[in-house]
């Protein structure tokens, strides 16, 4: 890891606006779920195969994206990551020609593995631009940006995708002609093409910075691979290997909380998919704050301690969304997000500490984890499903926050033994 005791400013401006733009993709693709199933007539988990291909792309691309920045250069994996976001991203005009559900998902996965390419060059990056003893707290500034880009592309699908949602139901399409249901789903698919090409012109420009501007290598000067001892010392580190269960939990339970609101709050309030996405964007704003104070706060309290703290919190309002009805399961719904703001960069920061040399292909271990978006989620719609509610499925990310709550007591144990062991 390096040393450095000054970040550089401008390189480290940089990767954090990609902190931004995979929250912005991220949570334009949550959307798609409800955009999904009203467009195609769908199931809650034929929709949740967007976040398995998502997701999936994730866990396949994360060993090999470690690999690369080990060989070569933190720089060299962001504009990989960086040109197949982009490539992705204008997979969905071709996609919205042929109105092929297949071809929307293919156009995801491209773009999520770009984006798994992105987060395993980018987290220890930003790790490395400083002291190890900041890197937590450097990472949870880097990622505060993340939930702007978040707000950012639900706002971009609620007026542009959302909003042009034809008002027929499932039942009204299921009795028109084929011609015409062709044409409404035309129509629908056009609009959700449209931000994701729109999105990747913005990227082309900062390819193209990234690519002209020097960047400090960090912690590349070792270039040796030495897969089989590197994974053998990682096996061994119980906080690392319980960094990364706790990682495929939580972001199992930050994807489920998140793609079936616009659901839950449909059924709750009975309002259109338009209406409903108002209170996710709310959830995310709320977010988007709690993780600035989330970072502040661990200037007096140490990371485990609020880990477990909001782990907790979060299993209290997630029993409230289960139980709740009306205004007070949505208001719980939405509460979540603020518990749930510090929990990624958390986990990742005190799962990585101490690895030295080992943190690329650790890192790439704790991006692998973000496979539970897509496993979670499916179980979350077919319990949904199966049980015909929508309220049941939402103990499936309750239990998830639970193991959460159990790491962050297990990395606040090992915090404590350190200290008594360096004083």
């Amino acid at each position: 890891m390096s040393n450095q005791s000054k970040t550089p400013l401008l390189p480290f401006v940089l990767i954090t606006s990609l902190f931004l733009m995979w929250g912005l993709a991220n949570n334009m693709t949550d959307t798609l779920l409800a955009a999904f199933k009203k467009i195609m007539s769908m199931s809650d988990f034929q929709t949740s195969w967007i976040q398995i291909a998502f997701y999936g792309s994730y866990f396949c691309l994360a060993l090999p994206a470690a690999i690369l920045i080990k060989k070569f250069t933190y720089k060299t994996g962001v504009l990989l990551g960086l040109g197949m976001f982009i490539a992705g991203s204008l997979l969905f005009y071709p996609a919205s020609q042929t109105m092929v559900y297949g071809h929307f998902l293919a156009a995801l996965f491209i773009l999520a593995g770009g984006l798994s390419i992105l987060e395993t060059s980018s987290n220890p990056y930003i790790i490395a631009m400083g002291p190890e003893q900041t890197g937590t707290r450097r990472l949870n500034l880097a990622q505060s940006f993340n939930p702007i880009g978040s707000i950012i592309g639900v706002l971009l699908s609620k007026v542009f995708i959302l909003s042009e949602l034809n008002a027929a139901s499932a039942e009204t399409r299921a009795g028109m002609s084929s011609e015409e249901l062709k044409n409404i789903q035309a129509g629908e698919l056009s609009a959700v093409m449209g931000p994701y090409v729109g999105v990747a012109i913005l990227l082309l420009g900062l390819w193209l910075t990234i690519a002209l501007v020097k960047m400090p290598k960090a912690s590349d000067e070792d270039e040796r691979l030495n897969l089989i001892p590197t994974f053998k010392r990682l096996i061994k580190n119980s906080n690392y290997v319980w960094g990364v269960v706790a990682q495929f939990f939580y972001v199992g339970a930050q994807i489920g909380v998140w793609s079936y609101t616009i659901r839950y709050v449909m059924l709750e309030l009975q309002v259109d998919e338009d209406e409903a996405a108002s209170y996710y964007l709310a959830a995310l704003v709320l977010f988007t704050i709690s993780r600035f104070i989330c970072t502040a706060l661990m200037k007096i309290i140490k990371p485990g301690n609020l880990l477990a703290l909001l782990s907790l919190l979060a299993v209290v309002c997630t029993f409230l969304v289960v139980v709740g009805s009306g205004y007070v399961g949505v208001y719980a719904l939405v509460g979540i997000s603020g518990c749930m703001s510090l929990m990624f960069p958390t986990i990742y920061g005190l799962a990585v500490r101490g690895l030295g040399d080992d943190t690329k292909l650790g890192g790439s271990g704790l991006i692998m984890a973000i496979l539970g978006g897509a496993v979670i989620t499916s179980v979350q719609g077919q319990v949904s499903d199966m049980t015909g509610s929508i309220h049941l499925a939402y103990l499936v990310p309750l239990f998830c926050f639970l193991i959460v709550a159990i790491y962050g007591r297990l990395a606040r144990k090992k915090a404590n033994q350190e200290a008594q062991y360096s004083g």
